[in-house]
């Protein structure tokens, strides 16, 4: 079996890094450690480094067209034997982000005005899309199904923007939940859009269902995703979705093609799209427990110090949302206590609209794992 080194530091410094680089600018403080945005301190999959490194030593980046290179069978081949899911892959569009496709989504399915249900706490991508469109953003607590309904049921409420698994907090919908959903989505004429962005970073222990498993045949509905997360390459751009009718899929690819000008992808997201799904199976897992040991690590810690916590690593990703409201220390003084004495930074929860809880990033190697965990339990110990 091939082992991978995740424990060795990266400089990503100098890199045009945000985690790194742009600390600064969010913090207002240089030189913090960060354990902020969600992208990983690893490299990518070898598979897909060499995939690159040939893709670039080939020398010529013309124009693309991903419907020829092998795009499409790569994603059909991931979703069955990873979540025992048959694709057809004529449903399968192209866009240069999840988010970029969420933005065309919301305009060919919404007007201004018009109200776009999302759980909360809720991914702060989703809140500057929404109500950058001039689209109403309506919070529906995580787990409350009555108030999911009662959203749904509004005649306004044109749109259902499901993240699953469930960003910041880690969650993983059960087949109930989300047969659920589609029931009322389906009985209150409300389009559903899935970002399964974080799918390919389910733990051990959870299975990720599809939500072209739930989705009607036609109508209004979209999975939208990439492979960019779980195996680190964002900053290649691109990502994939699904819809299944077929004029929604013809007006979305017409967007795409003529009114954003989208008609030739990066050559690179396309090589690293394929690689990873084709060959990058291994790593991923690897990388898996490997974080699922930081989150471990992380829970010791907490638990350890501040038993009232009870802190439970996430189901899914390498994001640790943290409930701090047993302790009683408000957002404001734990971020002065982190920046100023302990120079770590991580993310409040009021980012996503949740007063007293923390986002913590722990995509690392353990190193800077237990360096942040340490710096996060003497903040608190001096603020309790």
């Amino acid at each position: 079996m091939t082992r991978y080194d995740f424990d060795k530091p990266v400089d990503r410094r100098g890199t045009a890094c945000v985690q790194w680089d742009g600390v600064a600018e969010r913090f207002g403080v240089d030189g913090l450690l960060p354990f902020t945005i969600s992208d990983m301190d690893f490299p990518s999959a070898p598979p897909v480094l060499d995939a690159l490194r040939e893709r670039l030593a080939h020398g010529v980046f013309g124009y693309t067209d991903w419907r020829v290179s092998g795009f499409r069978e790569a994603i059909c081949g991931w979703y069955a034997t990873r979540y025992d899911t048959e694709l057809d892959p004529e449903q399968i569009v192209y866009g240069p982000s999840v988010l970029n496709q969420l933005s065309q989504l919301l305009r060919m399915w919404t007007v201004p005005g018009d109200g776009v249900a999302v759980h909360t706490p809720t991914y702060d991508g989703f809140r500057k899309a929404v109500t950058g469109l001039g689209r109403e953003l309506r919070g529906v607590p995580l787990g409350d199904a009555a108030a999911l309904e009662r959203e749904l049921a509004r005649p306004d409420t044109k749109v259902l923007i499901l993240c699953s698994p469930h960003n910041p907090t880690g969650r993983v919908w059960t087949e109930s939940e989300l047969a659920e959903t589609a029931r009322l989505a389906a009985a209150h004429d409300v389009a559903v859009i899935s970002d399964e962005i974080h799918a390919d970073f389910v733990h051990d222990g959870h299975r990720h269902l599809p939500w072209t498993r739930f989705a009607p045949g036609g109508g209004r509905w979209a999975l939208i995703s990439s492979a960019s997360k779980a195996f680190n390459f964002p900053s290649l751009n691109g990502s994939y979705g699904i819809i299944g009718d077929p004029g929604e899929r013809a007006a979305f690819t017409r967007r795409m093609e003529t009114g954003e000008g989208l008609a030739s992808p990066s050559a690179l997201s396309l090589t690293a799209h394929i690689a990873a799904y084709q060959e990058g199976a291994p790593w991923l897992d690897a990388a898996r427990g490997y974080v699922a040991g930081n989150l471990s690590l992380l829970a010791q810690r907490l638990n350890g110090a501040f038993p009232a916590l009870r802190w439970t690593p996430p189901q899914a990703g390498y994001l640790a949302w943290i409930d701090l409201r047993a302790l009683g220390v408000s957002d404001e003084a734990l971020q002065r206590e982190l920046i100023e004495r302990e120079r770590v930074a991580m993310m409040p929860g009021a980012v996503y609209g949740a007063e007293g809880f923390l986002r913590f990033n722990v995509g690392c190697p353990r190193g800077k794992a237990e360096a942040g965990a340490e710096a996060l339990v003497r903040a608190l110990t001096r603020l309790v």
